[in-house]
């Protein structure tokens, strides 16, 4: 196909991104990295794990994204004595027809806040575990499909340690992206304070897309061409995540495990996506290497050692970028 004609179709059909953002920015000040991972996420059908402290609009912008779909929003706020029935739903007995039929959580939506997610105990990651990865919901003897496109965009307070419980490697495996939020600046935070100091009128977000044309950019977007250099890039970045003293003999036993063929399989879908909203039809290595730190940083688990010496997930990954060859 030829590349001008393609790069114009994507232009064409990538128009809702910014309109997004747009939308986005009546409610959300700043915080443009965690608006594109969201909308990287819809793409991708990829789950987001936000960790900052409270207060710097977690919740808010995904309530924000919400409002911009035509398509159906659940808020689960998630606590110790959180049961999976109370995410999933249960079967109910029917004393007139005397059979059992399926009551259907929460969790039956397109776009699931978790919030505060590591709070639940081992019981209810286990049960979102699989809506996460199969996209399905196992009540009594039968399994239900989940609603498409099915997104879990959950919050976690790094801060806070009583009452919480750490998310097993497998979970966090589901997520396609682990973002940072920081403090906005002092302008931004200047603009909140103009924007939020009122209790009547507060912005919300309109529709701007519907389900049916994200379907149609994910078409689209499979279509995007990656150079096999790029992705023997990919593949060098995340094996080396595994064997870091390999490219950096100061990362020496600093970690105990690295990413999973997983996290190879996500860079390559969020790299195309990433390309989608730059309008373009192919895969640069700046793209991969824009996306590394948040599909990375929750998937490499650290050593005892790195713990000691303050090393982070971060710093590991940034002396990988810096090593690796990049074509």
């Amino acid at each position: 196909m030829n590349t001008q004609v393609y790069n114009e179709e994507i232009a064409q059909k990538s128009g809702w991104v910014s309109a997004i953002k747009m939308e986005m920015s009546r409610v959300l000040v700043g915080q443009k990295q965690l608006v594109n991972r969201l909308i990287l996420s819809l793409l991708c059908k990829g789950h987001v794990l936000l960790e900052g402290v409270p207060g710097l609009a977690k919740t808010l912008s995904v309530k924000a994204l919400a409002g911009t779909m035509r398509a159906a929003f659940s808020r689960i706020q998630f606590t110790p004595d959180l049961l999976p029935a109370d995410l999933l739903g249960t079967m109910i007995y029917n004393p007139e027809t005397r059979q059992f039929a399926a009551k259907k959580g929460p969790v039956f939506a397109n776009l699931i806040l978790a919030d505060e997610i590591n709070r639940a105990p081992a019981k209810v990651q286990s049960a979102l575990l699989e809506a996460m990865q199969e996209r399905q919901v196992t009540l009594g003897e039968t399994s239900y499909a989940l609603p498409n496109p099915f997104l879990v965009l959950a919050t976690q307070n790094p801060i806070e340690q009583e009452g919480t419980y750490q998310l097993p490697e497998a979970q966090l495996d589901r997520f396609l992206f682990k973002v940072i939020v920081d403090y906005p600046t002092r302008d931004e935070e200047l603009q909140v304070l103009s924007m939020m100091s009122r209790t009547t009128a507060t912005p919300t977000t309109s529709p701007v897309v519907s389900v049916q044309e994200i379907e149609e950019s994910r078409a689209l977007m499979d279509r995007i061409f990656i150079d096999p250099a790029v992705e023997n890039y990919i593949v060098d970045l995340v094996r080396a995540t595994r064997t870091p003293e390999k490219v950096d003999r100061h990362l020496d036993s600093m970690v105990r495990a690295g990413a999973s063929p997983r996290a190879t399989i996500s860079i390559a879908l969020a790299a195309k996506a990433l390309a989608f909203t730059r309008q373009r039809s192919y895969v640069t290595p700046q793209d991969v290497k824009d996306l590394a730190h948040d599909i990375l940083r929750h998937r490499i688990l650290l050593s005892y050692e790195a713990e000691a010496a303050n090393v982070t997930s971060d710093n590991i990954i940034d002396s990988i970028l810096s090593k690796v060859p990049v074509p």
